[in-house]
């Protein structure tokens, strides 16, 4: 074939030794296509560097052929948008991505809105929470919290038992005094992590001196750290995401608090450079791939009017104890 040529799905199925009929039951997901089909037409995608003609399928269907991923501004859950692009690609839709440049969710929301009121996309995927009115039109998918009318999806899996396993194992390296640094608590995740820490604290008899909630930024660690007395008898502290931890470390430092001597600290998420930090963080990582990739082929589910897809097996965690945990002096 050559070079200058785009390859077309006739190309595909010739590869893959199927029909071009059997290719189009593929890139819109159909289940009745085998799993060795599956593989084959795959393998032929990847080696023709195949790409569906979306102009050609939007005059066709009027649809635009591309979705939206919004995410807030203050971070970047790269691994979940990465396998969430990656599954629209493999599923025959380009991806906008939107930074929010404001975390709340009714700002968020009303950039949902607009894109979709725009006509330039016919879906939307949000990592983050959506305050949406009822009444608007379109698909929006969230990965924070089902919903029947939206059919949102749970991102992040086992929040509230990872949370009671990390308060467990503090408790078993002899800590019996915490404070656990919060998220917004209009994130399902968040509100899963502390009843999590709430549900451990009580049934191991730890003595918790309180919960500070804020953003999920590194001052809401800061100011959380600031509020404890300087005689406090808190010997680990709690954080529902690594962004909050940085922000403890920070604030345990500047108040002359050595960690882990003085101060263990956990955190969420296992961002790249925390395991680089001095000390390193001890934190949870978890399976964004498995959460970006089955939101978006729920999108596109809803898109096509098609069943929903089955939900993956949850997604694991790991918890991860760095430098930053030890036993209490």
């Amino acid at each position: 074939m050559s070079d200058r040529r785009r390859p077309t799905l006739h190309d595909v199925a010739a590869r893959a030794g199927v029909s071009h009929q059997t290719v189009s039951r593929y890139l819109r997901s159909d289940p009745t296509v085998g799993p060795e089909p599956v593989q084959r037409i795959r393998a032929a995608i990847d080696e023709l560097g195949y790409r569906p003609n979306l102009m050609a399928r939007a005059m066709r269907t009027r649809n635009t052929g591309v979705v939206a991923i919004i995410l807030p501004g203050w971070t970047g859950p790269e691994r979940t948008v990465a396998a969430a692009s990656d599954e629209a690609h493999r599923l025959g839709y380009r991806v906008e991505v939107v930074i929010g440049v404001n975390e709340k969710p009714e700002s968020l929301s009303t950039l949902a809105a607009e894109l979709l009121a725009s006509g330039q996309v016919d879906g939307v995927l949000s990592v983050t929470p959506l305050a949406v009115d009822p009444r608007s039109g379109g698909v929006i998918v969230q990965t924070e919290e089902f919903d029947d009318r939206l059919r949102a999806v749970e991102a992040v899996a086992a929040d509230l038992a990872t949370m009671e396993e990390i308060v467990r194992r503090l408790y078993e390296l002899g800590h019996r005094h915490l404070f656990h640094v919060a998220g917004p608590q209009d994130w399902r995740s968040a509100q899963l992590r502390r009843t999590g820490y709430r549900n451990a604290c009580e049934r191991l008899g730890i003595t918790s001196h309180g919960e500070y909630e804020g953003p999920w930024d590194p001052e809401t660690g800061v100011r959380a750290i600031t509020s404890l007395p300087d005689d406090t008898p808190v010997t680990a502290v709690v954080a529902a995401s690594d962004h909050l931890g940085v922000g403890v470390l920070h604030a345990a430092f500047r108040r002359g608090w050595r960690v882990p001597e003085d101060l263990s600290v956990t955190g969420w998420d296992d961002l790249t450079l925390v395991r680089y930090g001095t000390p390193a963080l001890s934190t949870v990582r978890v399976d964004r791939e498995t959460s970006g990739r089955h939101g978006m082929r729920r999108l596109i589910a809803a898109l096509r009017n098609e069943p929903e897809p089955d939900p993956p097996a949850a997604a694991p965690t790991e918890i991860i104890f760095r430098d930053t945990t030890t036993p209490p002096r």
